[in-house]
């Protein structure tokens, strides 16, 4: 089978890897965003580089040059993974299957570009992946296959995707091609009512008020962790909060109760954060007694607004 990779980022090298490595299918042609000026080559570029596979970085699929160069690969399958480029349907439909493509969520829940973060900072217990045929709605279309995890108390953005959700779908992607190759790839139709859709989280999402439950400010914090990234103030000056513990106890809201060298406590609503890293602006993550220490964090501290 002839195959287009289309992504970018480590998610696209490592899909790339495991079907040229498998030998199974020929990878014609690998697409991927244009370079930016001072940015480092996409890893997904850099592999196709080395072993040799043709690279087009077109910015944007709407242009007939490049629908007509789509058009020449006589490509099967276009396989999309880490997409940021929009790929209108025309383009898609070159291959002679069409294309497919990889979103972190079990669709058509989470919708949207941040589908790692959000289901951890609404507290959700399930997560997963789906390969989709897309549409040309954002994430919409019916899914081919899917996979689900749990998402455990204490999991971040790191646990939920590198360690649970990254792998498997990375080992997945040879069991897409497989699927394809047999010609009756099946479609799971999306149940349009059980759909979310959430915009990139972003700081302004990652503001703790710690003035809510304990619950929520757990999840906000390790939903965000590493990036955006978590934050409050102290005397007006922005303090992100990282790697952090939920803890019982009592107390007025947004206090500090403890400082020790296993970190800062702060009372929420119900339950207590210990925050046992922080960044400063301008400054590198560094343990949170470091920080209490520099900045006059003490015990009744107030930490935000």
């Amino acid at each position: 089978m002839r195959i287009i990779v289309n992504g970018q980022q480590a998610f696209g090298r490592a899909c790339l890897e495991a079907i040229l490595d498998k030998g199974e299918d020929e990878v014609v042609a690998v697409y991927t965003a244009p370079d930016k000026d001072g940015r480092p080559v996409d890893p997904l570029k850099e592999l196709a580089v080395e072993r040799g596979v043709p690279v087009v970085q077109p910015a944007n699929y709407k242009d007939a040059e490049v629908l007509d160069g789509l058009r020449a690969w006589n490509a099967d399958l276009m396989v999309m993974a880490y997409m940021i480029i929009f790929v209108p349907e025309e383009a898609r439909n070159i291959p002679t299957q069409g294309s497919i493509c990889f979103h972190p969520s079990l669709l058509p829940l989470h919708r949207g570009p941040s589908a790692v973060n959000w289901p951890i900072i609404m507290g959700s217990a399930k997560s997963g992946y789906s390969w989709f045929y897309p549409s040309d709605g954002l994430d919409e279309g019916d899914s081919l296959m899917q996979w689900e995890c749990d998402i455990a108390p204490d999991d971040t953005v790191i646990d939920l995707y590198f360690k649970k959700i990254y792998p498997f779908a990375v080992d997945s992607v040879m069991e897409v091609c497989e699927l394809f190759r047999t010609g009756n790839p099946p479609r799971i139709v999306a149940d349009e009512a059980q759909a979310t859709y959430e915009r990139r989280c972003t700081a302004k999402h990652a503001k703790i008020d710690w003035n809510k439950p304990v619950g929520q400010v757990y999840d906000l914090i390790r939903g965000t962790n590493p990036s955006p990234g978590a934050w409050t103030t102290l005397n007006g000056a922005q303090v992100q909060v990282f790697d952090c513990r939920r803890e019982p106890g009592d107390g007025i809201s947004s206090k500090v109760t403890a400082v020790s060298e296993e970190g800062v406590t702060v009372q929420c609503i119900g339950g207590r954060i210990r925050i046992m890293r922080v960044r400063q602006a301008g400054s590198d993550k560094m343990a949170a007694h470091e920080w209490a220490a520099q900045a006059g964090v003490e015990k009744g501290t107030a930490l935000g607004e």
